[in-house]
């Protein structure tokens, strides 16, 4: 990737999940077309589709041998049984930063695929997110529900080596970005992103810091796409 892209990621918003291209701005100040969640079947996906989407998000000498999840009515459900430890899903808007503009975005997918200790660790939070608002919960219950379920040690932290591929470009990360920049993203407990000098000016390192759930994520952006072909 040129510099003049790089360049560009820092000036712009950075996808994350999970990730849905939407300013850090207090929930207050967020003027959104996605206020708040649209039917649930607009959502859904065909199952098949579903499955070669999520299986796109890492290169197939992964994603073939991994286990794939699809979106039911109330939650997550295992639709092919992997062999490797790599889980591949299409995450969907509500796993993007809690004051995103296009939290409820319903054209949201996100394919990706967690590796072992991100499956037992991070992915468990999707898990829950999920169930609680197809359950009917709002937003800011989920958000309260998650905080507690983190204090209390009910979701664990971050598995050493947790991390994941985003290399799809079939997916749609935001009304403006599209599938946006393919990358891989590692996943902590309580990290300070400046021990990874993220954001940094020159670093290709780049970090989303959600102190309300201890997490910190680290983005790194990379030449490939899952398939082979450059990113442009």
């Amino acid at each position: 990737m040129n510099p003049k892209t790089l360049k560009t990621f820092a000036l712009r918003t950075i996808v994350l999940v999970a990730v849905f291209g939407a300013p850090w701005a207090p929930a207050q100040e967020v003027k959104t077309p996605y206020p708040n969640m649209a039917p649930l079947d607009q959502y859904l996906m065909e199952r098949d589709a579903e499955i070669a989407l999520a299986r796109s998000a890492a290169p197939d000498s992964i994603s073939s041998n991994a286990d794939v999840m699809v979106l039911g009515r109330h939650g997550y459900e295992t639709a092919v049984k992997g062999k490797n430890g790599f889980v591949c899903l299409v995450e969907r808007s509500w796993t993007s930063p809690i004051d995103a503009a296009e939290f409820w975005n319903p054209k949201g997918r996100a394919p990706i695929c967690f590796n072992r200790a991100a499956a037992h660790s991070y992915l468990l939070r999707t898990f829950k997110k999920t169930e609680l608002l197809l359950a009917g919960h709002t937003k800011a219950q989920m958000i309260e529900t998650i905080k507690e379920a983190v204090a209390n040690k009910e979701l664990p932290a971050m598995e050493v080596g947790a991390m994941c591929y985003m290399l799809s470009k079939h997916g749609h990360l935001s009304d403006r970005d599209g599938h946006w920049h393919p990358h891989v993203m590692f996943f902590y407990s309580k990290t300070d992103p400046a021990s990874w000098a993220a954001g940094a000016q020159g670093s290709p390192i780049f970090a989303f810091d959600d102190k309300w759930e201890d997490l910190t994520v680290f983005l790194i952006p990379v030449r490939e796409w899952s398939d082979g072909t450059p990113d442009h």
